[in-house]
């Protein structure tokens, strides 16, 4: 039975206890003509039971993956490794005749991404745990080392504190990112979360904001993308081969239930219908293009807003899956929470559009220090349809604020307006019906602090 996408008797409700924490869907991967379901527990195999691996056939009988009994925990990464014909699940490897070896370093650990390897991507690949732990893993062998502490190589916040979530691995470079948020970042006195790269010698840190998802097309479209927060609006970190550059642009948040990385748990950057992606961003499902022309990228266009927390979403057999987080006791903190209710929805991307209307808020600014001429971070403005900006100076000197906009969507921006604003007021402006760019931006005449926070609905 099918209710609206959802199939009620193919819930994850397994999360027996005790003790019981939650259960929520962190991997789905179309694998040999199979769904694979892997299922995670809140903080390892301690905070809950019963989850294991779940196997999806053509006909929608769901099975557990006799061999994963037993293994229960954190575990949220897929990859193929396509040299070997393998599926890298959790910390499972499956052949194409799905037959299944579990690497025994892995199980205890969060285990959060996998990705191609840097100088032998015939045999191994990396493997990134959410407590800062990187390993090599020999897919053939099943051999596995720790390579990195990335708490030590990244000045991370280390166990209980830390939450590593995403690895990606193209034009000669291992990406890897964080979502640490807590109230100091939302006061702009620290920022804890990390974007990093690697390139077989020594680590980068290229931003020291919360970041929760890393993908692309390796080679083929020359971008890597990276989707993360900040107490002014969603983020979106572009890296283009053809400059070797990495692009920061902003985008709207749909909520700021998202706003904790508990919250924001694993919204994805996946491939869903041929050459394009779907980004899950912030309760916002966003469409997106992998290739980029003059360094900058074409193509994001919002689809909907969504209540859901999404633990992933593929395409399996014609149709989009995905797979919630949803209702769940919390080791009672949530008492009237009976058991856990995530569960799978089967529908079409197109069904999307069907969803809560594009809408949503967010700017380049909040209380930032603002440096005379700068422009800032460009901002998102096609795909919604009424739209204001309210620009506060909270500086000391009257400062005149110009709203530039690009209507190419190449990084050509040309001024439309300009704010005047006195310290300490703020001055709205409302865009007439219609209006809309591709991206959006300011710049102030005068050293000063701002914010520069866009509504659209």
């Amino acid at each position: 039975m099918h209710i609206s996408g959802v199939a009620p008797d193919l819930a994850q409700i397994a999360d027996l206890g005790p003790p019981r924490s939650e259960i929520g869907i962190g991997a789905l991967m179309p694998w040999a003509g199979k769904l694979y379901v892997q299922n995670y527990l809140s903080h390892k195999r301690t905070s809950g039971s019963g989850t294991s691996l779940r196997r999806i056939d053509a006909d929608f009988g769901m099975e557990v993956v006799p061999e994963t009994l037993g293994v229960d925990g954190t575990y949220t990464n897929r990859f193929v490794h396509f040299p070997s014909n393998q599926l890298v699940i959790g910390p499972h490897v499956i052949d194409a005749d799905h037959k299944i070896r579990t690497v025994p370093e892995l199980e205890p650990l969060r285990v959060c991404g996998t990705s191609r390897h840097l100088r032998d991507p015939e045999n191994l690949v990396y493997v990134l745990c959410m407590e800062g732990e990187l390993f090599e893993l020999d897919v053939r062998t099943l051999a596995c080392r720790q390579v990195a502490d990335l708490n030590a190589e990244l000045g991370s916040a280390g166990e209980f504190r830390v939450h590593y979530k995403d690895c990606y691995t193209a034009f000669g470079r291992l990406v890897v990112c964080s979502n640490e948020y807590h109230e100091p970042d939302w006061r702009g006195e620290q920022a804890e979360g990390r974007l990093a790269e690697f390139d077989g010698r020594s680590w980068t840190v290229l931003e020291r904001r919360p970041y929760t998802a890393i993908g692309g097309r390796h080679e083929f479209g020359g971008t890597i993308f990276a989707s993360g927060w900040d107490r002014a609006s969603a983020l979106l970190s572009v890296y283009t081969d053809a400059d070797g550059r990495w692009t920061r642009y902003r985008l709207p948040k749909a909520s700021h239930t998202f706003d904790h990385k508990w919250q924001t748990e694993w919204p994805r950057i996946r491939e869903v219908e041929h050459e394009r992606f779907l980004l899950d961003h912030h309760g916002m499902f966003y469409e997106l293009s992998p290739w980029a022309y003059g360094g900058r990228v074409w193509g994001v266009r919002p689809v909907s807003t969504h209540l859901w927390v999404l633990g992933d979403f593929c395409s399996w057999r014609g149709l989009l899956v995905a797979g919630m987080d949803n209702a769940s006791p919390s080791r009672g903190m949530s008492s009237t929470t009976a058991e856990p209710q995530s569960g799978l929805w089967f529908g079409k991307t197109d069904d999307l559009w069907s969803f809560g209307k594009p809408a949503g808020w967010g700017g380049p600014w909040w209380l930032d220090e603002v440096r005379a001429g700068e422009p800032s971070d460009p901002y998102l403005m096609t795909g919604f349809e009424h739209k204001c900006v309210h620009v506060e100076n909270a500086g000391h000197a009257t400062a005149r604020f110009t709203l530039e906009i690009d209507v190419h969507g190449h990084g050509r921006f040309a001024a439309t307006q300009t704010l005047v604003v006195e310290p300490g007021q703020t001055v709205t402006h409302v865009f007439p019906a219609g209006f809309s760019a591709h991206w959006v931006r300011l710049v102030s005449d005068t050293d000063t602090v701002a914010s520069a926070q866009f509504f659209y609905t």
